[in-house]
């Protein structure tokens, strides 16, 4: 079974509309036969894409750093969850789980884990789609960034190949499956 990392937010106080394609997403990607690799926490948008995976008898596997696992922010009806001892370590184990990373919205946590995860795909590190879910227009503003890095010549206009921008959980689990069935991870 291929596994799809999703980042996002851990707030409670953002737009219901977030939930809804969160909830979307992941009934959508347990249906299309994937598990879910994430955070592993119990609040915002990633409590709720844990919630819905398991709820439609999918797999959520949570990633937690110790310190965090132990402050009790663990979603508690992971199918499997992973305690890692630092912040590093759950991103790498995330990436090794995964055969392609989905970012909805989030807050620093969320840009810093989208900004790894396409570095380390521009450096050969990490080889499945990047899918950045614009709900709401979130991100409007770091597409326009990441076009003029390549304006800009600060970026190649290749690295744009690699992530792909949607609009709907539904155009999300589209590029997954196009993606992975032209990149057999």
């Amino acid at each position: 079974m291929k596994a799809i990392a999703i980042y996002c937010a851990s707030s409670d106080k953002i737009h219901p509309d977030y939930f809804t394609d969160a909830r979307q997403l992941a009934t959508a990607l347990v249906k299309a036969g994937y598990a879910i690799v994430n955070g592993g926490g119990r609040m915002g948008l990633m409590g709720e894409i844990n919630t819905a995976a398991i709820e439609a008898g999918g797999t959520a596997i949570g990633v937690i750093p110790r310190f965090m696992d132990e402050a009790g922010r663990a979603h508690p009806s992971l199918t499997r969850k992973i305690v890692t001892e630092d912040m590093h370590t759950r991103k790498s184990t995330m990436a090794s789980l995964a055969s392609a990373v989905i970012a909805l919205p989030g807050g620093v946590g969320t840009f810093e884990e989208m900004t790894e995860i396409m570095t380390w795909q521009k450096l050969g590190l990490f080889h499945g789609p990047v899918i950045i879910l614009n709900t709401r227009g979130y991100y409007d503003p770091l597409i326009e960034m990441l076009s003029r890095s390549i304006t800009e010549g600060f970026t190649s206009p290749r690295s744009q190949n690699h992530w792909h921008i949607v609009t709907t959980p539904a155009q999300a689990l589209a590029a997954i499956t196009e993606a992975l069935h032209l990149n057999p991870q």
